[in-house]
């Protein structure tokens, strides 16, 4: 069953199931200390405004705007500690846990996953290269998102190697036979891929602030786990885990606090036929023993006061 859920993922996660999910994939916020915000427009010719095509003005209007706050005065202790030690919990024994950050918070994340997971259960330090956007002139170009990858247990996790889509070598001629170079390899912990185009259907479609590309997270879905497994992301934002664990076969849980995110994945799921359920059924059972359990009712029960007279006609059954 898919479950998309509202509320702070930090209580949340605390209502699953422990050991429910094979992989637990989130892009977290980066704590960059602003506000993330989109605006979608609309041009319209006017005699005043921005000259476009031919020459002719335009007027540009906001028609909607989606926004969400990345900021957090104790964002390592108070946020990303709790997230990643109920994460642990939910993981399977053959589970991975892939978070996804960037250089302001890639060496506290990596310190607290050592401690959290064990650095026995490192598996990569995966590296989305984009080179797209702006480029200042005081440093090299930060061009580069990082992506946290570690397994609930020492090599006990899912990968498939085989499934993993292939990029082009890049000097084909050198490749042993012409089926070798045509097939191509399999991508190193370095990942060169675009982010999602302004003018792409992608993007049009979803128009998320921070949204990351379905092949990046098609990718992760399909090496770190199976047909019918569980994927969850924490911090679902426009529900890009969702839809890349719909298209190959798996199930999903999507867990967000922003009113805003939680609309784009309705709209987006119920564009694709996917089948969601926003009611939170798949909690933490506590076990109750009945003998424990009454013997508790019986104490409380004797710290009350006493009842000295009591009607004949009643017939109350002592407490067992």
């Amino acid at each position: 069953m898919n479950l998309l859920i509202q509320g702070d993922c930090r209580e949340e996660l605390k209502k699953l199931k422990s050991e429910s999910f094979v992989l637990v994939y989130s892009d977290v916020p980066f704590n960059t200390g602003k506000k993330q915000v989109l605006n979608s427009c609309s041009s319209v010719p006017s005699s005043e405004g921005t000259a476009g095509f031919g020459g002719k003005l335009y007027k540009h209007e906001v028609i909607s705007t989606k926004s969400y706050d990345d900021s957090s005065d104790n964002f390592i202790e108070g946020f990303l500690r709790p997230v990643v030690t109920e994460a642990r919990r939910v993981l399977a024994k053959n589970g991975t846990f892939a978070l996804h950050v960037d250089w302001r918070l890639c060496h506290h994340a990596r310190l607290l996953l050592d401690e959290t997971f064990g650095e026995d259960c490192f598996v990569n330090h995966l590296i989305w290269s984009y080179n797209y956007g702006g480029r200042g002139k005081r440093c090299f170009p930060r061009k580069h998102d990082d992506i946290l990858v570690y397994s609930k247990e020492p090599d006990g996790h899912v990968f498939n190697y085989e499934d993993i889509d292939r990029i082009p070598y890049k000097a084909p001629s050198l490749q042993k036979t012409k089926e070798r170079a045509e097939r191509g390899q399999i991508p190193t912990d370095v990942w060169e891929m675009t982010i999602v185009p302004t003018n792409s259907k992608e993007r049009k479609d979803v128009r998320w602030p921070t949204q990351k590309p379905l092949k990046l997270v098609r990718r992760i879905v399909t090496a770190f786990s199976n047909k019918g497994d569980r994927v969850l992301d924490f911090c679902a934002g426009s529900g890009t885990t969702g839809v890349a664990a719909h298209e190959l076969g798996r199930e999903f849980t999507m867990i967000d606090n922003n009113q805003d995110a939680m609309q784009t994945m309705r709209e987006r799921f119920d564009v694709a036929n996917v089948q969601y359920d926003e009611s939170c059924e798949d909690v933490e059972e506590e076990i109750v023993n009945p003998t424990e359990y009454w013997a508790k009712m019986q104490e409380l029960m004797n710290k009350m006061s006493p009842v000295k007279e009591i009607e004949d006609d009643f017939d109350i059954p002592p407490f067992v």
